[in-house]
C-alpha cells in the first residue's frame, strides 16, 4: 500500500460567526493543504497515481477557495469556514475524482498556521 500526497496552499479571508474573540472579525490566512491518496496497487508505469493528475484535480478544487471571502461561498453560508469545515469541504469535492479501482482519497491535512492544523479522514 502506498500513501501518495501533494502539498498546495491558498489564501483566503473568513470570520467565525459567534466566536467569542478576535476570530469573529474578518481576517485572512495562508492555508497549507496536503492531500493524500492511498493506492493499493501500481499501474504499468509503476505509479499509484500520477502526481501530475493529482495536482490537476486538487488545483481545480482549491482554486474555488483561493483569494475569496470564504463566508460568501455557498458551502459556508450556514456553517463557519473553520479549518475543520474547509477540510470536510475539500474531502467532499475531491472524493469522487480521486476514486479509482487502484486508489482513493485518504486524507486532507490543513495547516492554518505553521504550528496549528488538523487531518481529516472523511466519514
Amino acid at each position: 500500500m502506498f500513501d501518495i500526497f501533494i502539498k498546495t496552499h491558498f489564501a483566503g479571508a473568513h470570520h467565525l460567526r459567534d466566536y467569542p474573540g478576535d476570530c469573529e472579525n474578518p481576517h485572512g490566512h495562508n492555508w497549507k493543504i496536503k492531500v493524500t491518496v492511498r493506492a493499493t496497487g501500481l499501474d504499468e508505469l509503476g505509479m499509484g497515481i500520477d502526481f501530475k493528475l493529482l495536482k490537476k484535480i486538487v488545483k481545480e478544487a482549491v482554486d474555488k477557495l483561493d483569494h475569496r471571502d470564504l463566508n460568501n461561498l455557498p458551502a459556508f453560508k450556514e456553517i463557519n469556514p473553520s479549518s475543520e469545515n474547509i477540510a470536510r469541504y475539500l474531502f467532499a469535492e475531491l472524493k469522487q475524482p480521486l476514486t479509482h479501482e487502484r486508489y482513493s482519497l485518504y486524507s486532507i491535512t490543513i495547516l492554518e498556521t505553521d504550528n496549528s492544523g488538523l487531518v481529516y479522514y472523511g466519514q
